[in-house]
């Protein structure tokens, strides 16, 4: 069986300042966070991996990380493909003005024609562990919606607030994703805006896995999204508001529970505990220093 892992890479330049210079590496070789995704997803079964990337940063993505992996990938048979979302590629005339992008919703639907399986979607900048990996790549046998859910407290940062979909769920299954801004470290847990927060709330890191026929309802749906915009400069096509509009409809999504310790560089102070978290995984033999090898 196919097993696609889907990367969104296209928000790289919007969020770090221009290009992907700021993917600055994190362990041996260069080594930079989707790295370790990709050699994790490939361990739990993931044979096809979607690149979602901007025209504008193809030329970088490829020279410093897509051309890279696939020489590696390749003797593992493992099949590369490359997405674009445009700005532009939206069925009415792009509003005057608008520069941000169309959200993740908009960037999956630019693999249409890449896509006819189940897919797994994950950020490219967030390390995920390798639990998650495993579970989404066994879940997506059976084609169905589901959520890798992390434990709050196991994605906060040291160094500044954070925003997360924090989940409601019910039997193991997602009822629904409250967006919460600016959740804090405490000397007891977490708050956000004053407001304790419990740490051990199963958050959404947008580590989805959709079946082939959520291709069909975001094609629906975007049309649909722009007609009822209310700001034609700011709104955003989400993954999570999607797949929120669909739990209204009833559509069931299996909530797959993890332990592992996300982290990412949300402020540049994070940088350093990354490399260090990194360098803790090579020495419990999580990763080799030939990271691939034990793939072959």
């Amino acid at each position: 069986m196919k097993k696609t892992l889907v990367i969104l890479a296209a928000g790289i330049g919007s969020r770090f300042g221009g290009g992907i210079k700021q993917l600055e590496s994190v362990g041996p070789d260069g080594r930079i966070i989707i790295d370790y995704s990709i050699h994790d997803a490939v361990a739990a079964g993931f044979n096809k991996i979607v690149f979602i990337i901007r025209h504008d940063i193809e030329a970088d993505f490829r020279d410093r990380i897509g051309d890279r992996i696939e020489k590696e990938l390749s003797p593992l048979g493992v099949e590369i493909c490359y997405a674009f979302q445009d700005i532009n590629n939206i069925p009415i005339p792009l509003p005057e003005g608008r520069t941000k992008p169309w959200g993740t919703g908009h960037a999956v639907l630019a693999c249409e024609g890449i896509l006819d399986e189940p897919f797994a979607v994950i950020n490219a900048d967030d390390y995920y562990g390798t639990c998650g990996f495993r579970k989404a790549a066994d879940f997506l046998e059976k084609g169905e919606y589901g959520l890798v859910g992390y434990i709050l407290k196991n994605t906060l940062s040291d160094n500044g607030g954070v925003t997360r979909g924090i989940c409601t769920v019910q039997d193991g299954v997602l009822s629904g994703i409250q967006e919460t801004h600016d959740i804090v470290k405490t000397a007891d847990g977490a708050a956000s805006d004053g407001k304790s927060i419990d740490v051990q709330a199963l958050v959404s890191m947008n580590f989805w896995c959709l079946p082939a026929s959520f291709m069909d309802v975001l094609k629906k749906g975007f049309p649909e999204f722009l007609a009822k915009m209310t700001d034609p400069l700011k709104a955003e096509y989400l993954l999570p508001i999607i797949v929120d509009d669909l739990l209204k409809k009833g559509v069931q999504v299996t909530v797959l529970p993890t332990e592992d310790q996300w982290f990412g560089v949300t402020y540049k102070e994070d940088k350093e505990a990354v490399v260090q978290s990194i360098r803790s995984l090579y020495d419990q033999g999580v990763y080799q220093e030939d990271l691939y090898a034990d793939l072959a």
